[in-house]
């Protein structure tokens, strides 16, 4: 989603970066709460009915260049809409941001790494599920405290009255987030906010700005303050965003001590297991290290591929902000698939 890592960041670039991921999550949980009501349930039923759905939304999602699809992913997941195997499916399928330099760099070998991690997801998806239904185990994050609006008569999307009714008298919570948002969009249109360049991200970035826009046009002020105002805004939002502005900091500290290129290439033998824990990372700066390697051919494909089946982007970072014990079992079982499938290929000779 953005093109600079965390090294060499400054405090302002950090923060405007929290500040873009955190605002990029609140989008997606609104239009995610919004399609549910407005489908009356329809949206999450026609996902939760089948298991093989939802593995191939997950799997899909994740192959998605960068870290919109994961984002998605991890929205719908607290929502209860996705299920913990689909959650883990879509951290071993995604790439994050990483996933453009590859395409870049090496176009054949980025399609080859992107099967590969689409095939994994679905397996490892449906695995997971397999194993957590025998071990009992049930996921912490799902956050369903809103379910009950989806009977109440006043919880509704569209004012009887038409969507002029809202605008009339507005309540100052909407002025706010029109505010908040038509700063947004001139700042993604200027390259302050994402993307520096015109491409499909910032193309992406602006569509969902504007989504959002006719969201809090449109709503009426129940729908305005309950969901979008207390439950998403005061319950969730502050948690993504410290969560992520921390998370950023530590790594720029790390990056700045560190140099993770001389530490790998000191240890030839331990590179498949350092690709892998350096996947656990969430950010894309790190990352880049191995794709650069096997473009020079310092490192076999089996070392590149369990990188990529490893890292998630910032995908995670939203997540840890609902559910720690969610966060580490996704991360850890993402984790041992990419060391299972990496030793795996580096066995075979890859």
């Amino acid at each position: 989603m953005h093109e600079h890592g965390a090294q060499g960041d400054s405090a302002w670039d950090i923060a405007t970066h929290s500040i873009s991921i955190s605002l990029f999550v609140f989008l997606m949980m609104m239009l995610v709460d919004y399609l549910n009501i407005w489908s009356e349930g329809k949206f999450t039923t026609s996902i939760q009915k089948g298991k093989s759905r939802q593995y191939l939304l997950a799997a899909g999602l994740g192959i998605i260049p960068g870290c919109l699809g994961s984002f998605l992913a991890v929205a719908l997941y607290i929502r209860g809409m996705l299920g913990f195997g689909a959650l883990v499916g879509n951290f071993v399928a995604t790439t994050g941001d990483s996933a453009f330099v590859l395409l870049a760099e090496l176009p054949r070998v980025a399609l080859v790494v992107f099967g590969i991690l689409f095939v994994a997801g679905l397996l490892t998806a449906a695995l997971t599920d397999l194993i957590a239904t025998r071990l009992a185990f049930r996921p912490q994050a799902q956050c369903q405290s809103d379910d009950h609006h989806l009977a109440e008569s006043d919880c509704v999307i569209w004012p009887g009255a038409g969507w002029r009714e809202p605008l009339r008298k507005p309540h100052p919570l909407r002025l706010g987030y029109l505010l908040v948002l038509l700063v947004a969009v001139v700042l993604v249109l200027n390259g302050t906010f994402g993307q520096d360049s015109w491409n499909w991200v910032r193309v992406a970035s602006l569509a969902l700005l504007c989504a959002g826009l006719f969201v809090v046009i449109t709503v009426p002020d129940h729908y305005l303050i309950e969901h979008i105002g207390h439950h998403i805004t005061l319950k969730h939002l502050p948690w993504v965003f410290a969560w992520t502005l921390g998370s950023l900091i530590l790594l720029g500290m790390l990056q700045h001590y560190v140099d993770l290129k001389e530490l790998v290439s000191a240890n030839q033998k331990w590179f498949l297991v350092a690709a892998a824990l350096i996947g656990i990372i969430p950010d894309t700066g790190p990352q880049l290290l191995f794709i650069f390697l096997f473009k020079d051919g310092m490192i076999p494909f089996s070392v590149l591929l369990t990188n990529a089946l490893a890292q998630s982007g910032h995908a995670m970072l939203p997540l840890l902000s609902v559910c720690i014990k969610d966060s580490l079992l996704a991360k850890a079982v993402n984790l041992l698939i990419a060391l299972l499938i990496g030793f795996s290929a580096l066995a075979l000779g890859h």
